[in-house]
């Protein structure tokens, strides 16, 4: 499964061996937190089936939703490197399946082989350049702009046109952008009346170009 894994894609069968042949695999329900912010950073989890989300949180429950992964992706390796706790929570969004990989048996495949290393960092700076990305349309943007670029990242290409099979909320949507639930609730009508997006069961669909402005 690793050769499949964007940082790994290029590795031997030998060296995926090195990683897989020291990897524990765990399941996970629904709603389950399987990392919390502030935890000892100590495995990498490489998402086998099922999807997750990544968010900060405050103590008031308020949350900001940085990502979401699904199979073929993973999370936790920028704790492998710089030793310094969990910088984020993730939760499963639906049942999951993960191999994990403990930071020692990482290191000793990287000892045993670099270009595992270098793979990892190859992965890692894709990462800093979503991020930065992510940091551009939050500050650039307005609710708006945030709301269609984010709807524009979730969709893709099926039975002729742009879907988003996530089942998301609108507080979901909100939690995404750094918006209130009212304002992407107002946002999302517009766009729905206008013919623009088709919403069922919370399956959206894009059917045109969704304008530059509100």
């Amino acid at each position: 499964m690793l050769k499949d894994v964007g940082g790994f894609e290029g590795l031997s069968d030998e060296q995926i061996g090195l990683l897989t042949n020291r990897a524990a695999v765990r399941t996970y329900s629904k709603g389950a937190i399987i990392v919390s912010e502030g935890d000892e950073g100590n495995s990498l989890f490489v998402i086998q089936s099922g999807s997750v989300k990544a968010f900060l949180s405050d103590e008031n429950g308020k949350e900001v939703v940085l990502s979401t992964q699904g199979p073929g992706e993973y999370f936790g390796d920028l704790a492998l490197f710089d030793d310094e706790p969990r910088s984020a929570s993730i939760m499963a969004l639906e049942p999951c399946k993960v191999m994990i990989i403990t930071k020692s048996q990482l290191r000793d495949a990287i000892k045993d082989d670099p270009e595992i290393g270098f793979s990892l960092l190859h992965g890692l700076a894709k990462r800093v350049r979503i991020l930065t990305e992510n940091v551009r349309t939050m500050a650039l943007l307005d609710v708006f702009g945030r709301l269609v670029k984010t709807l524009y990242m979730l969709a893709e290409e099926k039975e002729g046109g742009l879907v988003i099979d996530q089942r998301l909320t609108q507080q979901d949507l909100a939690n995404r952008i750094g918006a209130s639930r009212e304002m992407v609730s107002r946002i999302m009508h517009d766009l729905t009346e206008g013919g623009y997006l088709s919403i069922k069961a919370k399956r959206i669909t894009i059917l045109k170009k969704i304008p530059s402005n509100w």
